[in-house]
């Protein structure tokens, strides 16, 4: 049995890559992806035509080829059906708009079968959810959350759903959806309600298609069902701590998964795994430096600064009685290379010599590539790689990032910015700790890197795509496109498609 997958929202595919990577039978057949964002969509795409090709040794090779830097494009004459059918199923949509709904509708009225069981997954745009975006609204003199039309694109999840009743549902979503409120009301109960009862909710009655669904939580016993009342349970019990499910990364999300009422079995919940680390996930990638963004660049200097930034921090360690810190530093200076590279969009390089776990290794490894996809360092300027190499240094000593001003005490390390004794930037600069499961990867990654430092003193950087794709669980040969901005943005936005496999084993258990 096949079951046709319907993705809403879908960025560059972690919810689709998961219900398709998992194969019981071919498990899941994805319908369509439907994305705003063009460079996510041509991420779809290539993804979608790498997995039809996949198991074609002679198909394959002409993928391979243009990751290897081969070829320039990633079809040929060969693989052209299989590349016009990915672009049939990876569509540029933008869902609450007439066009986009439209076009969706005409594309599922003609690939779904009449009463046919379906699953959509996707999670609705999260910035109007989100603690920060909320707090960037609150400083807009203007700015009214009945107005956002980003409150309410959950109805465009919801519209697909009343109207083509699929089986389950799996809806992702921010953890600040729990609080948001839009006319002095939870939208969480709002969105609870709607999805249990879509024909009240969208056709204004019961009547008529009359099964409803029931909204389980992954992780606890907790169930949702129509009569109930929102407040009678703990919001909370539907946030995903992807750090206890394999995940190296400490993504803290609300997924509902819901169940169409005639189905009478219970899903089962996601199993608590060992705990992945940010060395497990990222320590065999190549070294990589930095680019200088404020002179001219190359290795020579940069190594050259690099120095000159841990010998002088080592001397005020040192006088401010850190020894400890002091001799981390000295031993990251002696490892400064004047030859480290800052990598590339298909980086040719040997992977270093750390030892991966065995399922990770199985999970991210792909032999056929002979390059690192998407490992390319962006450019900081000289004053963020002293604070840099410091937070790194910091963090290797005291096991934890340093916070605040009077943590980045030593001289030349304070930013000049008028607010930084405030206590507003006590995580300024952020180390991915090795030994601990990454912070969240978010889309704010694509702005700049102060939140997301390399673990290693030496590299003295911030992460690379392919770095935080790997803390996401993007296997290797994942292709983002678009530039490396809209990469990040991508990677950011982006559902771990290891968690979302996990997911698409409970829904298949349910319905297989």
């Amino acid at each position: 049995m096949t079951i046709p997958v319907i993705d809403l929202f879908s960025g560059p595919g972690g919810l689709g890559e998961g219900f398709s990577s998992f194969n019981e039978g071919n498990a899941f057949r994805i319908l369509v992806s439907a994305e705003m964002d063009e460079p996510a969509r041509e991420t779809l795409r290539l993804r979608s035509y790498f997995k039809r090709i996949k198991g074609h040794a002679r198909d394959e090779r002409v993928y391979y080829d243009f990751c290897n830097g081969v070829s320039k494009e990633p079809w040929s004459t060969l693989t052209a059906n299989a590349w016009r059918e990915a672009g049939n199923e990876a569509c540029h949509l933008t869902l609450g708009t007439s066009k986009g709904n439209n076009g969706l509708d005409t594309l599922l009225s003609s690939r779904l079968k009449k009463n046919a069981d379906c699953v959509v997954i996707g999670g609705p745009p999260c910035q109007a959810y989100s603690l920060v975006g909320r707090a960037r609204n609150k400083g807009k003199a203007d700015y009214s959350a009945e107005n956002d039309a980003r409150h309410f694109l959950y109805r465009e999840y919801l519209r697909v759903i009343q109207l083509y009743r699929p089986a389950v549902f799996v809806m992702e979503n921010v953890k600040g959806i729990l609080s948001s409120q839009v006319g002095g009301k939870r939208i969480f109960h709002e969105i609870l309600n709607d999805l249990v009862d879509p024909n009240a909710a969208i056709a204004g009655s019961s009547q008529g298609k009359t099964e409803g669904y029931k909204i389980y939580s992954l992780v606890s016993p907790t169930v949702f069902e129509r009569g109930m009342d929102p407040k009678s349970i703990d919001p909370r019990d539907f946030i995903v701590r992807t750090e206890s499910y394999g995940i190296p990364q400490a993504r803290h999300r609300v997924i509902l998964l819901g169940v169409r009422e005639d189905i009478k079995r219970s899903p089962g919940q996601l199993a608590a795994s060992r705990t992945v680390n940010v060395l497990d996930a990222i320590g065999d990638l190549p070294t990589l430096r930095s680019r200088l963004s404020d002179r001219a660049d190359s290795a020579s200097e940069w190594a050259k600064i690099v120095k000159s930034h841990l010998g002088q921090l080592a001397m005020h360690a040192r006088s401010h009685d850190m020894k400890g810190l002091a001799t981390i530093m000295d031993t990251a200076q002696a490892r400064i290379r004047d030859d480290f590279s800052v990598g590339a969009l298909r980086f040719r390089a040997d992977a270093t010599p750390f030892v991966q776990p065995k399922a990770l290794r199985k999970w991210f490894a792909d032999s056929r590539l002979e390059v690192f996809l998407n490992h390319q360092a962006r450019g900081h300027m000289r004053s963020d790689l002293r604070r840099y190499v410091y937070a790194a240094a910091f963090a290797r000593w005291k096991g934890r990032s340093p916070k605040g001003h009077g943590e980045f005490q030593l001289h030349g390390l304070a930013p000049a910015h008028a607010n930084w004794e405030s206590g507003k930037f006590a995580d300024r600069f952020r180390v991915q700790l090795r030994h601990k499961p990454s912070t969240t990867i978010t889309s704010h990654i694509s702005k700049d890197g102060h939140y997301f430092i390399h673990p290693v003193v030496e590299q003295c950087r911030s992460l690379t795509v392919r770095e935080a794709a790997r803390l996401q669980t993007f296997p290797d040969n994942y292709f983002f496109q678009g530039n490396r901005t809209q990469q990040f943005h991508q990677v950011g936005n982006a559902v771990p498609p290891s968690l979302a496999r996990q997911i698409a084993r409970i829904v298949f258990a349910l319905l297989g």
